[in-house]
């Protein structure tokens, strides 16, 4: 009887406790600005689970020496051809603070390289990480899934597709919907988007052949196919020479491909609120001034969106728990850096961050 009367008060001790520290939690968290319904967990630097591959949660570092957890060894990587700009600033500046990180690009066995090509390599296991200038679709997902692991998508940069034309041609700029009907053979004559009477020719690379024209076709044409009437450039050297020597061409590549050429113009399109936004900051500079001077790409337009034809690009991170893992991830965080966000910038891209 003594003993189950010692109980009580003992019991009621511990509740009296249990909601102090409740009270004392609630309130702590509150006077933080927090809300106890929706805490989650901090991410840890390159873990990509809490972000779904976004980077976005991924702490600020400076330089690429301050980056943790980068692996030893050869890692091979490819993908997309868009990203050759970024390969060529940055490679050197991460050997220079990590030499046990060797990189090396490989070019796949057939075809030709691109996004594509470089998730395919990843998904058979010969890559340990790809670069992409497009979304990683649902079959890749799908595939990935059916080998035993995931893959994810870092995005590290901002680009955009610029439109490229003869000098001669005299026209504002096109919308968004005309270059769908011009590349879909709705629209045949720049006459009928304001510019002279004179056939057009529309240039692309091959759907096989790369992130951009995939991401043209799926996100720009909303999956149409291309028309008859477009005719196919090798690469992007080839399409801006035919557009060159061609008065009524039009091609399409990634900005930073595009804007700067000395032979071309680069069309501005019609942003949401009517305005002609060019992928050149302004003013534009002629071709009778460049090399000398070239123009730069408009990255204000692309940070903000204004710009109406704008991605992401991706490191393409094959999630099984081994170094190759390690690898995708220490380069996206890498790229990820303040260094390594200025060295894409300097490459003619536009910082994520």
């Amino acid at each position: 009887m003594s003993q189950n009367n010692n109980i009580a008060p003992l019991l009621a001790s511990l509740v009296v406790t249990v909601g102090l520290l409740g009270g004392g939690a609630w309130w702590f968290f509150r006077s933080q600005g927090g809300n106890v319904d929706q805490m989650i967990p901090l991410p840890v630097p390159g873990d990509t689970s809490l972000t779904g591959g976004s980077g976005s949660s991924t702490p600020r570092v400076a330089t690429f020496s301050q980056v943790k957890a980068v692996p030893s060894g050869l890692f091979n990587y490819g993908g997309s051809t868009t990203w050759a700009p970024i390969r060529l600033e940055t490679e050197s500046l991460i050997a220079g603070a990590w030499p046990e990180f060797r990189l090396r690009y490989t070019d796949p066995t057939t075809g030709t390289p691109g996004s594509g090509s470089g998730i395919r390599m990843l998904l058979s296991g010969q890559l340990a990480f790809a670069q992409s200038s497009r979304p990683l679709n649902d079959k890749e997902l799908q595939e990935a899934q059916s080998r035993g692991f995931r893959l994810v998508a870092i995005p590290v940069a901002i680009d955009g597709i610029a439109f490229a034309v003869h000098p001669s041609l005299q026209i504002p700029g096109l919308a968004v919907s005309q270059l769908v009907d011009i590349y879909t053979g709705k629209i045949t004559n720049w006459s009928q988007v304001g510019g002279p009477n004179l056939g057009i020719t529309p240039y692309s690379r091959r759907r096989e052949d790369g992130g951009t024209v995939e991401y043209f076709i799926d996100e720009v044409l909303g999956k149409q196919n291309l028309g008859a009437n477009v005719q196919m450039a090798r690469d992007t050297t080839d399409g801006i020479r035919k557009v060159a020597s061609n008065p009524g061409g039009i091609y399409y590549a990634s900005a930073p491909e595009i804007v700067g050429q000395c032979t071309v113009n680069y069309l501005p399109l019609k942003s949401k609120s009517g305005a002609w936004i060019p992928p050149y900051q302004p003013p534009f500079v002629p071709a009778n001034q460049c090399p000398g001077q070239r123009n730069q790409l408009n990255q204000a337009a692309f940070q903000s969106g204004e710009y109406p034809i704008t991605r992401r690009l991706f490191v393409i991170v094959k999630q099984n728990g081994q170094t190759d893992q390690q690898a995708g991830e220490a380069y996206a965080n890498l790229l990820l850096t303040d260094q390594g966000q200025a060295a894409i910038a300097k490459a003619g891209y536009v910082p994520l961050r």
